[in-house]
């Protein structure tokens, strides 16, 4: 009777939404992204200023995702078996180191180690973050993840906004102003970590072990769908390397654009993707994941293939309609592969996020080689072929409603 109990009172807090936890785990998202934008938003000004090659480019970004990759399936695991909600704080606090020396480097090695500990941080944060918004989620789990996102993308959209108007017209050690961005990450995910701590679930609930995976999906399928999952990611974060770290390049050559009028284009394209992640959960748990993940990454197909062919005009115009449609997808994608291995909240997302930051980092480095065999246009031509990886979309199966989310359909 006390474990039946125990349950009830557990399953309550999965079902009442934490408006303002998620709030406030929103705005750290911003802040870190926000943060950790800068760094692509930087690239006009180190290449210039460390005379680099497009190559020497996509390494920094390499490094930077690759380090916010690798860790967090890693991490999610391990606060699996034991929740560490103080863990946030501290992945911002390595942010705020790399941010310091980022500003005061002066070779490239060190470059690379600034960026680094960026990404590390970044590799803290977002498995731990993403379980909190799962916990604060309620029955609007897809809504919970699109809000979380949204910070994140807001943030990225912010960074190159934020160079443009602060660094790009004075130096790169204008980067000690955002130190103080990361100290209020510190104090807000401090606060988040109160509330984690005092909210999450103990670990080992027989529930809990019960909903390990899925019960109308065997092993094997779920094996094969997590597999899907993982090709729509690449696709998706692929085709987003080549316009969050090329697409000033692109314009400016294309187009004679200034740094600063390329840098305000590559911001309302990180806006477009905020956009787009915002609508994306919230749709997701009305209509279905399965079908919002087909439509996202298949639908961008016809204006990527059109990107390379258009005008300025049209380029703005089309670059804010990919941005929405690839966007909506991975908050569906992460929420359905949640409800596809429910007991593994922190493995999943971990996994997932370190999966796009990692295809994100060789995507750019891969891109970058290329566009100095060939050109940035040729790139451009080339990779916009990668939404039809979309049509992989219809093996995925029809998942049942698990644990806090019966009272929301999924189909």
């Amino acid at each position: 009777m006390e474990e039946q109990t125990r349950e009830r009172q557990d399953a309550h807090v999965f079902r009442a939404t934490s408006y303002g936890v998620l709030a406030a785990i929103s705005v750290s998202h911003l802040l870190n992204d926000t943060l950790q934008s800068l760094i692509p938003a930087l690239y006009p000004v180190v290449k210039d200023g460390f005379h680099l090659t497009f190559a020497q480019v996509g390494l920094i970004t390499l490094t930077f995702q690759l380090t916010a990759s690798i860790l967090q399936p890693v991490v999610g695991a391990l606060t699996d078996r034991r929740p560490q909600p103080f863990s946030l704080a501290a992945g911002m606090s390595l942010t705020l180191a790399g941010l310091v020396l980022l500003a005061l480097v002066q070779g490239y090695g060190t470059l690379l180690l600034s960026v680094a500990l960026v990404g590390l941080g970044s590799s803290i944060f977002h498995p731990e973050s993403s379980r909190v918004a799962h916990l604060a989620a309620g029955d609007r789990r897809g809504f919970a993840q699109s809000f979380f996102q949204v910070g994140g993308n807001a943030g990225s959209s912010l960074g190159p906004l934020l160079a443009a108007l602060v660094i790009a017209e004075r130096s790169r050690s204008s980067v000690l102003w955002f130190t103080i961005l990361a100290g209020v990450g510190i104090i807000v995910l401090s606060g988040v970590g109160r509330w984690y701590r005092a909210h999450h679930p103990p670990a080992g609930l027989p529930h809990s072990r019960a909903l390990a995976r899925n019960p109308g999906v065997s092993r094997g399928r779920v094996a094969f769908t997590v597999a899907i999952l993982l090709v729509l990611i690449f696709s998706k974060y692929f085709y987003i390397a080549g316009i969050t770290s090329y697409f000033t390049f692109y314009v400016m050559d294309k187009f004679g654009l200034s740094v600063k009028s390329a840098q305000l284009h590559l911001f309302l394209f990180q806006f477009a993707i905020a956009a787009g992640t915002l609508i994306g959960g919230p749709v997701g748990d009305r209509v279905g994941r399965k079908y919002v993940i087909w439509f996202s990454i298949l639908g961008a197909a016809p204006f990527t293939l059109l990107l390379p062919y258009v005008g300025l005009g049209g380029t703005t115009i089309l670059s804010l309609c990919i941005g929405v449609i690839l966007s909506s997808a991975f908050p569906a994608i992460l929420v359905y592969a949640q409800e596809l291995l429910p007991g593994s909240v922190g493995l999943i997302s971990g996994l997932f996020f370190g999966f796009a930051f990692g295809m994100g980092g060789l995507g750019s480095a891969a891109l970058g080689w290329l566009a100095d065999l060939t050109s940035i246009a040729h790139v451009y031509r080339l990779m916009a072929f990668l939404p039809l990886l979309g049509l992989i979309a219809a093996f995925l199966p029809h998942l049942e409603p698990t644990g806090s989310s019966r009272k929301a359909p999924l189909q």
